[in-house]
């Protein structure tokens, strides 16, 4: 729990950091569309990406990820990443592993532990959108997200 509630503090620190001005640019990059044919899919848009000096080849990452109305993501998992996310709007359905599907709604969390299988990630609305913050503590230069292969 006090792992949770300090991540949270620090989402919350990114976030505000994000939006400040900064000698140092905040942003880790463009918005950026995950790619599927004739599917709704979510969007990942980069806050914040610094090294952590204090954890050798450990980077915190910092990321909105928008789901329009329908929209899914394909199954995936974010490699050795401890993740932690939170509903900033809507509600999301989620399957981690064996685990049952989970429904979070705005204000509601959750932590995906490193190498955990991430089989669902859906908006749980037709008609509105969701949206998430969601932090990572990677390895260095590790890709954040790793698509299951297409069988």
């Amino acid at each position: 729990m006090r792992t949770a509630a300090g991540l949270l503090a620090a989402a919350t620190l990114t976030v505000a950091t994000a939006c400040s001005a900064s000698d140092e640019p905040a942003h880790a990059g463009a918005p950026a569309t995950v790619a599927a044919s004739r599917r709704s899919v979510e969007t990942f848009t980069p806050l914040l990406q610094q090294a952590l000096v204090n954890v050798k080849d450990k980077t915190f990452t910092s990321a909105i990820v928008a789901f329009p109305p329908g929209a899914s993501a394909l199954p995936h998992r974010h490699g050795r990443a401890f993740v932690y996310a939170y509903v900033l709007e809507g509600a999301v359905h989620s399957k981690l592993n064996d685990r049952p599907v989970t429904t979070y709604h705005q204000g509601e969390n959750w932590v995906e532990q490193p190498g955990a299988h991430h089989v669902l990630t859906e908006n749980a609305s037709r008609t509105k959108p969701a949206k998430l913050l969601v932090v990572f503590v990677s390895d260095t230069e590790a890709k954040l997200k790793v698509e299951d292969p297409k069988s």
